[in-house]
């Protein structure tokens, strides 16, 4: 690898550990709204709903017009559209029936779930700390899978609390990645100090 491709990376490394960190960042504090008033009746609990997705449709946008454009990103470029749609189903939805809420978030949560997955195995070869992205994205379709099902039965009232704990494993993995690449940026730095 030439010294101008190990400066590359280096840089693309560290944006990526940003971008980890300040998508950690918005679920944790999306995650402690949700459960100061969540249960409430209030407008903020639509516009919390609302919120996680649309959030979602702008990061992905951005990761990929940050790293080649729309093209060269398929995945994270159909996960943005998607997750616009959801935003607007979301919005449709919430003066509508509360179950229907439930049945999109699932909807949503399996499909970039499994674009998630897929962008973290692309990425596998050229960045580390994609493991977590992997699990993330595993889990995610889980997760929608086991909302659909409730959302079917009708199990529960759904509420912001309800897709908490999916936004706080989506921030943790999110936190988990940032950490493992900064960690292996600054091993990376140190050896070449060395050198």
């Amino acid at each position: 690898m030439s010294q101008r491709e190990e400066v590359n990376k280096t840089s693309n490394a560290r944006w990526l550990t940003h971008y980890y960190a300040t998508r950690a960042g918005f679920s944790a504090i999306w995650v402690a709204a949700a459960f100061l008033i969540g249960k409430s009746a209030s407008p903020f609990v639509g516009a919390l709903l609302i919120a996680y997705p649309a959030w979602d449709a702008a990061a992905n946008l951005f990761d990929a017009t940050r790293n080649g454009g729309l093209k060269a990103n398929p995945t994270q470029a159909f996960n943005a559209f998607v997750s616009t749609v959801v935003t607007i189903a979301v919005i449709l939805a919430i003066s509508f029936d509360n179950q229907v809420v439930l049945y999109v978030f699932g909807v949503w949560a399996a499909l970039s779930g499994l674009l998630q997955l897929a962008t973290g195995i692309r990425r596998w070869h050229g960045f580390s700390a994609q493991w977590p992205m992997i699990l993330s994205g595993a889990q995610s379709t889980l997760a929608g899978v086991i909302f659909v099902k409730k959302a079917a039965v009708g199990v529960i009232v759904p509420s912001a609390v309800d897709i908490a704990p999916y936004a706080a494993f989506g921030a943790l993995y999110f936190a988990i990645s940032a950490i493992t690449l900064a960690v292996s940026l600054s091993r990376r730095h140190g050896a070449v100090a060395a050198t």
